[in-house]
């Protein structure tokens, strides 16, 4: 039979300057009793602005700043708090592992979840997953949940004031998106929604890459300069909603995979979304794609700041690189979404390709 294809969303998505000031009227009718999970910058930086959104209302309101990793003990607090204050309505303010907290305790509380990143180095506000760890920091487990976010809200003069490093990882989180999904409609494999990939979601995912491509460099200027311009507003838009509706309803492949090998070294410090972007390029030697595409994507990495060579991820060793290409490789591994069945030899060859073709200088990809 034939796997049925879906679609999946946040309920309502709102975005732009000052929006933080109008987060109750968006969001009023999901409840009266709030409590706000935030980071200690997402406090500092939300309070005043959320509390004007309120205003007069009769609403309770508790806010919490995190632990700061979304662990076992710290959705069990919170879990406490909801249900001693009668909570109606859980909200993540911040980064991350304060947006996972808040899903995993709105989620196993039966409550409504909405979130506000503080940056976008993810696409994490979108989506229907959390990763979960113990309370010492170890992995503990993704948990993937029946409902994407009730609302996301970004207010872009935050964005525009967040460090600069934090946007650019999310567009190299962003970069991953059309190509995997690529390589998972080609083959038939299912979204991370276990289901058939839409026409729709293939065009969500190639307006993220066109997007990266048009306006990457003018944002990552905008916010290096503290300013909203309309090229910051749409990645912005690319890198939380294109790419996180991308992911949940397009797949992952290679990318993903080679981030998740990167970790199996331990103590790596290169941001998520900087070895998706590397785990891009290598994804597209796997693919023997030609020449212009592979530079197109290269040049891009190498417009905004992205990495393109190991180096730069803090990959040194052969040693380094052969782990990398057998954790990436495990059974269960998204790879395995990709035509034919990788190898680690495979992976490690495109690996090695990848970096050398990284430390070349390439014909500008404007030129092609």
């Amino acid at each position: 039979m034939a796997r049925l294809r879906l679609m999946r969303a946040p309920l309502k998505y709102v975005q732009g300057s000052g929006a933080l000031k109008e987060f109750y009227d968006y969001f009023k009718d999901l409840g009266k009793n709030w409590l706000f999970i935030c980071s200690r910058s997402g406090h500092r930086t939300c309070h005043d602005k959320l509390e004007e959104s309120f205003g007069t209302s009769d609403t309770h309101r508790h806010y919490e700043v995190f632990g700061g990793i979304s662990s076992v003990g710290e959705i069990d607090k919170f879990r406490k708090m909801v249900r001693a204050e009668n909570i109606d309505v859980v909200v993540g303010v911040g980064g991350g592992s304060a947006i996972d907290t808040a899903k995993a305790t709105a989620h196993y509380e039966g409550k409504r979840v909405v979130i506000i990143p503080t940056v976008v180095a993810t696409d994490a506000p979108c989506t229907g997953l959390s990763v979960i760890y113990n309370d010492d920091g170890s992995f503990n487990s993704y948990l993937f949940y029946p409902n994407n976010p009730d609302g996301v809200l970004v207010d872009s003069y935050i964005i525009a004031h967040a460090p600069v490093k934090f946007l650019v990882a999310g567009m190299g989180d962003a970069l991953g998106t059309y190509f995997e999904a690529r390589a998972c409609y080609r083959t038939d494999a299912p979204s991370l929604e276990n289901g058939g990939i839409t026409r729709s979601a293939m065009a969500l995912c190639e307006l993220c890459y066109e997007n990266l491509r048009n306006y990457g460099a003018q944002a990552k200027t905008a916010v290096e300069h503290q300013v909203v311009t309309p090229a910051l507003d749409a990645i912005i838009e690319t890198n939380v909603y294109l790419s996180g509706v991308g992911a949940d309803n397009g797949g992952l492949a290679c990318a993903h995979s080679f981030y998740n090998g990167i970790t199996s070294l331990g103590g790596h410090s290169a941001p998520h979304g900087n070895c998706v972007a590397f785990g891009t390029l290598v994804q597209l030697v796997l693919e023997g794609v030609e020449e212009n595409e592979f530079r197109d994507v290269q040049g891009f990495c190498k417009e905004v700041g992205l990495p393109t060579t190991l180096a730069e991820l803090g990959i040194t060793t052969d040693e380094q690189i052969r782990q990398i290409a057998k954790a990436a490789c495990v059974p269960g591994e998204s790879i395995h979404n990709m035509v034919a069945d990788v190898t680690e030899d495979q992976l490690y060859a495109a690996i090695i390709q990848a970096d050398a073709l990284g430390k070349q200088e390439p014909p500008s990809a404007i030129d092609n």
